[in-house]
């Protein structure tokens, strides 16, 4: 059984292997990722995760793995981060206040059948001065990434809270990731 990672993200590759998975294959999915008109959080999630794996091709005897990580205040979908002034208005956003990181991971098996899990992770941050703000967007690690900061980098200074999967953050909840290889018959060590 060969398994197909549906990202480009080397931070996914990197979680994958924390559990002893490397892919057969690497396959970035080229999808629309603009929310749908009144689409909630948890639901952009689930359907990006889906759309992603579904834009791979699989071969026979193949498994597509992909994920999405979004991040929400409430309803309110935050984008990622593609400059430094979005950026500086998300983290000011995120400052002392909890966001849910909502991580999807979607695998099609073998069969071609999708199966879902969702990871949901409050963190919260503590109140981050002007000054903080702008050190943090000139490290530039938060730039691209999903509510404009990295839980593996500086940033993790700033959690004050958080309740759920670490690695969900990162990019790949690693329990819900095995139970679906698992559940798919995936060979694990």
């Amino acid at each position: 059984m060969r398994l197909v990672l549906a990202s480009s993200s080397p931070r996914r590759r990197d979680l994958l292997a924390r559990i002893g998975v490397v892919p057969d294959r690497i396959a970035a999915p080229d999808i629309d990722e603009r929310p749908l008109k009144g689409e909630l959080p948890k639901a952009y999630a689930l359907r990006l995760a889906e759309a992603k794996a579904r834009a791979v091709e699989r071969g026979a005897g193949e498994m597509v793995l992909a994920g999405d990580t979004t991040i929400a205040i409430g309803r309110r979908i935050l984008p990622p981060a593609d400059t430094i002034e979005l950026q500086r208005d998300l983290i000011g956003r995120l400052s002392g206040r909890r966001h849910h990181c909502l991580s999807a991971i979607c695998l099609i098996d073998a069969d071609g059948r999708a199966r879902l899990r969702l990871s949901d992770t409050i963190v919260a941050f503590k109140r981050l001065s002007d000054a903080e703000i702008e050190r943090y967007l000139a490290c530039g690690e938060g730039l691209g990434k999903a509510g404009g900061y990295a839980i593996q980098g500086r940033a993790e200074s700033f959690v004050r809270f958080l309740s759920g999967s670490h690695s969900g953050v990162i990019g790949l909840p690693l329990f819900e990731t095995r139970a679906l290889l698992e559940s798919a018959g995936y060979p694990l060590g």
